[in-house]
């Protein structure tokens, strides 16, 4: 592929670009688009609007890029993980998760994570790289092609690391999602260790789709324990930051709270909780922990759970109790290792 132009890798704009610059009329390069987005091509050659001649020459100067599907399993709730490959040879995961109204699917932004968040297991392989924009999208487009008839409605940027610390590359994906896939922008979320530098500028460039903050505890000591990255932007930044959000009339944001037994699911907890997020337009899930750790996490029992959950509610927060799925295959929350 040395010299040869990913047509994945370009804005429509850039698509334009390209095909004038190979003296060809503009309408060519909406269907190379269509192509591309619409028919799921995975080379040049399949792209039968075209001459012959023209696949050769476009062969010569450009091909689309493709993730590779390494392993997939299929979870006893039907949930899905998918590894794929990327051109450097580097792994990611998606889950694709089946529910009545909607199929959804998980993506990651990075290759592993640098947030060390110690309820987590991607963090455990550290960080490689960020993905590239046509990266976080092709796994949409290659769950598509495999699960067709049927098709990806709703996307969660949940996978493997942290969007905000991936910011540009994030933002143009979900333009993307948005363009050239035709996700609506609600059926999109956006999920956040809390990168408070950046939430104000998301605001600004994203498209406006669901913000989903992992909060997990309610004191600083607590959550500098569970995730390092409050050390740098404590609670309290972080919730000022999440007021100053700005939220159409009808959104809230969501607060991902990961339930771990003796550390963060007392009844004084949840009353921190409740003052902590006074004010502010928005719910809560309770999402009791996946994984027993190798430092010894483990999830909260049933009735602390509840009683968590029926102080928030008590106190007119919505709060839901999100049973992760795929967890017989490493899928849930918090357990996805790219391997």
């Amino acid at each position: 592929m040395i010299n040869k132009t990913n047509l994945k890798s370009l804005s429509k704009d850039e698509l334009a670009a390209f095909v004038g610059a190979m003296g060809l009329p503009r309408y060519r390069a909406q269907q190379l688009f269509h192509w591309i987005y619409e028919r799921h091509a995975s080379s040049t050659d399949e792209i039968t609007e075209f001459s012959m001649e023209l696949r050769n020459t476009l062969r010569d100067v450009a091909y689309i890029s493709n993730l590779a599907l390494v392993k997939k399993l299929t979870s006893q709730d039907r949930t899905e993980k998918f590894l794929f490959a990327l051109e450097d040879g580097n792994t990611i995961e998606c889950v694709l998760i089946h529910d009545e109204e909607r199929i959804t699917l998980c993506i990651s932004s990075q290759v592993g994570c640098a947030m060390g968040c110690s309820f987590c297991l991607t963090g455990k392989s550290g960080f490689v790289r960020n993905l590239k924009s046509f990266e976080i999208v092709d796994q949409i487009t290659a769950v598509n092609k495999l699960i067709r008839p049927e098709r990806i409605s709703n996307i969660v940027l949940m996978g493997m690391g942290e969007p905000l610390m991936n910011f540009d590359e994030v933002v143009d994906a979900l333009w993307r999602i948005v363009d050239f896939i035709g996700v609506s922008k609600r059926k999109i979320t956006i999920s956040t260790a809390g990168i408070v530098s950046k939430l104000r500028l998301f605001a600004e460039k994203a498209p406006e789709v669901n913000l989903a903050i992992s909060l997990n505890a309610t004191t600083d000591e607590t959550r500098n324990e569970l995730m390092p990255v409050n050390k740098t932007y404590p609670i309290s930044s972080l919730i000022a930051a999440c007021k100053k959000y700005p939220l159409q009339p009808t959104r809230k944001i969501t607060f991902e709270y990961v339930l771990i037994e003796g550390i963060n699911d007392s009844v004084e907890d949840a009353a921190r909780l409740v003052h902590l997020l006074k004010g502010l337009r928005c719910k809560v899930n309770l999402i009791p922990l996946n994984v027993d750790m190798e430092n010894g996490l483990r999830r909260s029992l049933d009735s602390k759970i509840l009683a968590f959950q029926n102080i928030l509610q008590n106190n007119r927060i919505r709060a839901l109790i999100r049973e992760s799925k795929g967890q017989d295959i490493l899928a849930a929350c918090g357990q996805l290792r790219a391997g």
